[in-house]
C-alpha cells in the first residue's frame, strides 16, 4: 500500500493538545459487526504512553453477540481461557479530528496478541491479509461504499421505549433524488457532510432514497483499507450526530417491508503506476481486460459461499426480494441493477459493483471477500459467462442464499473460503452465524404474537 498523508499528523496532534484544542483521543477497532470498540484517553496520557506502546482490550470483544453477551464456541476467547487481553496498536495513518465531538481526535487500531502476532480473525487483519495477497500480484484495490440509512424524528431513547414501532420518518413519502425531500432534512445531512469532511473523508453528495426518511451520503473511493476504516468512522459518527440533533437513524438492512438499506460496494484494481488494470483495449470483449474477466468470474464462483460476509445477519436476507433493486440472482451485467454484480464505467473508471451488501455489512469483511473471490478467479483463470442483458430476477440463474442459515452452511463447507481465509477465520465467523441463529430461533417475535395470540 502506498504511503499516505494522514488527515492529522502526530506533530499537529502534539500542537493541538498543547494549546488545549484537543483534550481527548479515541483509539478504536472494528469488531465482528463492524462497530467501533475502544477507549477514550486523556490526550496528554495518550501522547505520553499509548502512542508508543498501545493499550489493551478484553479479547471477548471479538467473541460476543450483537448485544455484547459472552457466548460459547469461539477458540480465541472463553471462560476456559480466562478472557484475557489483546493489544491495540494505533495505526498512525488513521489519525484524524472528530468534529462532532468537541476537543476529540481518533485513531483506528490493529489487534495483536501479547507475543506480537496478529489476531487473524479480527476484521481489519482479515482485510490486510487479502490485500497482501493482492499485492503479490502487483495490484491495489480501490473501493467505494454507498451506504443508505433511514432517519426518524424520534430520539434513540424514544425509539427504544417504543420497541422501534410507530416511529416517524423525517420524510413521509418517496424522496428518491428529490431536492425538496433532502431539503426537509438538510440541517442534519449538511452537518454530517461537513463534519465528515472535517474528519478527512472526501464527501461527494447526498440524495434521497425510496423508503420514507431514507437517504444516502456518498464519499469518494480510496484504497480498500482506507475506505473501510472511513466507512466505520462515518457510520459511528452519523449516529452520534443524529443523537446530538435529537433524531435517530438506522443502517439495518430491512427496517420494514419497503425498500431496505443497501451498501453497494464498488471495486477496481490498479497497478504500481496507478493505472486501472480492469480496463481492456478496444479489441477486448466487453471492454474488459483478462484480469477483469477472471476477477469477475471469481466473484460469481464465490458469491454464494461468501454471502455470510456480505449479508451477516438474520435481517440481511429480508432485502433479497424480486423487483426490489436488491439482488436475488448470481449474475452479472453491464449497468444492470437486476444483477448481483453490475459492471459500470469504461477505461480508467472500469469497475464492478457488488449489490448484495446491506447497510448492516461489516465493510472490512465484505471487501476482504471481494478480493479473495477475485483472486480465486485470477489464480484459477476462471472464464466469465455471458452477461445478463435482461431481467435477472426472472432469468434462470442460481439464487443467492435466502437465509442466514443457508449462507452459514455454504460458508462452513466452502473450499474457496478455507483456502482464502484459513480454518480459524472460517470457524470464527461460522460461530458468529450460529450464535445469531440460536438467539433468533429462541425468540418469540411480534409477527408470531399478532398471528397467534387470539386466532390460533
Amino acid at each position: 500500500m502506498a504511503d499516505r498523508t494522514p488527515p492529522l499528523s502526530v506533530e499537529e496532534l502534539h500542537t493541538l493538545v498543547a494549546s488545549g484544542e484537543i483534550d481527548t483521543v479515541v483509539l478504536a477497532f472494528p469488531d465482528m459487526q463492524g462497530r467501533l470498540q475502544g477507549k477514550r484517553f486523556a490526550a496528554g496520557f495518550f501522547l505520553a504512553e499509548v502512542l508508543k506502546h498501545g493499550t489493551e482490550g478484553c479479547n471477548y470483544l471479538l467473541a460476543v453477540d450483537t448485544e455484547m453477551n459472552t457466548v460459547d464456541g469461539y477458540a480465541m476467547s472463553s471462560w476456559e481461557r480466562g478472557y484475557g487481553d489483546f493489544a491495540m496498536h494505533p495505526d498512525l495513518s488513521t489519525l484524524r479530528r472528530v468534529p462532532w465531538n468537541a476537543g476529540t481526535a481518533m485513531l483506528v487500531a490493529d489487534l495483536a496478541w501479547s507475543d506480537g502476532s496478529p489476531v487473524v480473525a479480527a476484521p481489519r487483519q482479515i482485510l490486510r491479509r487479502q490485500l497482501e495477497r493482492l499485492a503479490e500480484h502487483g495490484f491495489t484495490a480501490q473501493v467505494g461504499t454507498e451506504l443508505e440509512f433511514i432517519v426518524f424524528k424520534d430520539t434513540y431513547e424514544a425509539a427504544w421505549d417504543a420497541n422501534y414501532r410507530g416511529l416517524t420518518p423525517v420524510n413521509q413519502y418517496n424522496v428518491d433524488y428529490s431536492v425538496l425531500g433532502t431539503g426537509r432534512v438538510e440541517p442534519l445531512l449538511r452537518r454530517i457532510r461537513n463534519e465528515m469532511a472535517g474528519a478527512g473523508l472526501t464527501v461527494e453528495s447526498a440524495k434521497g432514497e425510496c423508503n420514507p426518511g431514507q437517504h444516502e451520503i456518498a464519499f469518494r473511493y480510496d484504497e480498500a483499507l482506507v475506505t473501510c476504516d472511513q466507512h466505520a468512522i462515518y457510520k459511528t459518527g452519523a449516529k452520534e450526530i443524529a443523537a446530538q440533533e435529537g433524531v435517530s437513524l438506522t443502517f439495518m438492512a430491512k427496517y420494514n417491508e419497503r425498500e431496505g438499506n443497501s451498501c453497494h460496494i464498488h471495486l477496481s484494481l490498479t497497478d504500481a503506476d496507478g493505472a486501472n488494470v480492469m480496463a481492456g483495449t478496444a479489441a477486448d470483449a466487453n471492454g474488459m481486460s483478462d484480469v477483469m474477466r477472471h476477477f469477475l468470474a471469481g466473484q460469481l464462483a464465490a458469491l454464494r459461499d461468501f454471502s455470510l460476509l456480505y449479508a451477516p445477519n438474520i435481517n440481511s436476507y429480508k432485502r433479497f426480494q424480486p423487483g426490489s433493486f436488491a439482488p436475488t440472482a448470481v449474475a452479472w451485467g453491464h449497468d444492470n441493477r437486476t444483477c448481483s454484480l453490475r459492471v459500470v464505467g469504461h477505461g480508467p473508471s472500469m469497475r464492478f459493483e457488488n449489490r448484495l451488501p446491506g447497510g448492516d455489512v461489516n465493510p472490512h469483511l465484505a471487501v476482504a471477500g471481494l478480493i479473495a473471490a477475485g483472486l480465486h478467479g485470477i489464480e484459477q483463470k476462471l472464464e466469465l459467462p455471458e452477461a445478463c442483458a435482461g431481467n435477472a430476477y426472472t432469468a434462470d440463474y442460481a439464487h443467492v442464499p435466502t437465509t442466514l442459515r443457508e449462507a452459514a452452511d455454504l460458508w462452513a463447507n466452502s473450499p474457496i473460503a478455507l483456502a482464502a481465509f484459513g480454518e480459524e477465520v472460517v470457524a470464527h465467523y461460522g460461530n458468529m452465524a450460529r450464535v445469531e441463529l440460536m438467539a433468533f430461533d429462541a425468540a418469540v417475535t411480534d409477527w408470531e404474537l399478532r398471528r397467534s395470540f387470539e386466532r390460533l
